[in-house]
């Protein structure tokens, strides 16, 4: 006889299970409800794209070089699967040009063929919110605001924000020139990778966090010093705005995030409470050229994406947010052959109420038993006296009180004790 078959989930990948997913998924209501109260719609776009959307992000990248999944599907149709996803939100708005200023939200997974670490799996699900269609500078602080809301709202205390510009096309020019003579004359001193960077695209090097980088990196020119007046104007309104609504925020000069499409605001989410480098929780920036790149009419844009992983995480660093416990509030013990249960679960459900029960006939010991386990807080059980009388016994598993409650009365009385 043949050797049963063992599977696992592919490395970099993990199964989400109850009560983790449920924790997941009230984290995404939080987020979508905060989204929503200020005129975000969600979008779901495909998990796959052409590959040409992607190559958008920049090919001197690691994520388009190293770490996409590409494939060919059965049509020879060249494909990856979404390494991030503002690139087909920009794919969408380029093909159904949908009235502006669009402003949207999203969540879902991603792929990153990468070395799984804390918090980051090959695959892992990320947050995020858009708005095309606006140069206001208002627009960057209603984004960043957004976030900081949501890490608010989650009890998240310890996560600063850093903020910088990448400037436009007027400036960026003259600063690219001056970082990339800084950087040559030092190469020597870079790491072998920061070099060979640094021959593709030396704005790239300053996102590097290795040792050997850190030296010649904090002695690098600052774009801020390069900015032109009217990027200069745009940092300093948002900076404004951010300061108006009270949110604080820390400059910082050499941040320029690991895409290629990023100009002017830049921003990152850092969490403290993360012993450990890889602490970013979340960010984002403009990319006023990608709706463009994607083949649609030049169109503004920003935006950021969040990492569920990460920030639950940091939610356990700081003690906060341990989403619903999953236990149902009433258990249904039956011992009428489990037809009573299958009409009281539907009922109670229907009612609002988290009910389960007990399945094959089990004995009343043994039900009892599964609702003790359940964390149910009462027991509805019901037997061929109580389906006579139209009652049911209700029973608190916690002081172990029992009352007959009439059946009609049921779902009101089971409301009023658990809530």
């Amino acid at each position: 006889m043949p050797e049963p078959l063992s599977f696992q989930a592919p490395k970099g990948t993990r199964d989400v299970l109850p009560p983790e997913s449920g924790r997941w998924r009230a984290l995404v209501d939080v987020f979508a409800e905060l989204a929503e109260a200020i005129g975000y719609g969600e979008v779901v776009s495909p998990m796959f794209e052409d590959i040409g959307v992607f190559a958008r992000i920049g090919e001197n990248t690691e994520i388009v070089g190293k770490e996409m999944y590409e494939f060919r599907d059965r049509d020879d149709r060249h494909l990856a699967l979404r390494p991030e996803l503002t690139a087909s939100i920009c794919r969408a708005f380029a093909q159904h040009r949908p009235p502006m200023p669009w402003k949207i939200w999203y969540q879902g997974p991603l792929f990153r063929y990468e070395k799984p670490q804390a918090g980051r799996y090959r695959q892992f699900t990320q947050l995020g919110a858009e708005v095309l269609g606006t140069e206001d500078p208002h627009a960057d602080v209603e984004i960043i605001a957004l976030a900081r809301r949501f890490y608010d709202a989650l009890g998240l205390r310890q996560v600063r924000l850093d903020l910088n510009s990448l400037g436009d096309a007027t400036c960026r020019p003259a600063y690219l020139d001056a970082l990339t003579s800084y950087l040559a004359a030092h190469e020597g001193e870079l790491s072998e990778q920061s070099r060979a960077t640094l021959a593709a695209n030396p704005l790239r090097v300053l996102d590097s966090k290795r040792e050997a980088d850190l030296p010649v990196i904090a002695a690098a020119p600052l774009m801020v010093d390069f900015l032109t007046s009217e990027p200069a104007a745009h940092f300093q309104a948002v900076c404004d705005g951010l300061a108006a609504l009270g949110i604080d925020y820390r400059i910082s000069p050499r941040l320029v995030r690991g895409l290629d499409y990023y100009t002017m605001t830049t921003f990152e989410f850092a969490a403290d409470a993360l012993d450990t480098a890889q602490n970013a929780v979340g960010g984002g920036g403009r990319y006023d050229g990608l709706v463009e790149d994607l083949g649609g009419p030049p169109t503004p844009g920003i935006g950021f994406a969040l990492g569920i992983e990460r920030i639950l995480l940091a939610c356990d660093a700081e003690g906060v947010f341990d989403g619903p416990s999953g236990e149902p509030d009433v258990f249904v013990v039956d011992l009428t052959g489990g037809r009573e249960a299958l009409r009281l679960t539907t009922e109670l459900a229907a009612a609002g109420l988290r009910v389960d029960r007990a399945f094959d006939d089990r004995s009343a010991k043994a039900q009892m038993r599964a609702a003790n386990r359940s964390g149910a807080r009462l027991a509805a059980i019901v037997g061929d006296a109580e389906v006579d009388a139209a009652t049911v016994e209700v029973k608190d598993l916690e002081s172990g009180d029992q009352t007959t409650v009439a059946r009609a009365d049921l779902a009101e009385h089971l409301r009023r004790v658990v809530t």
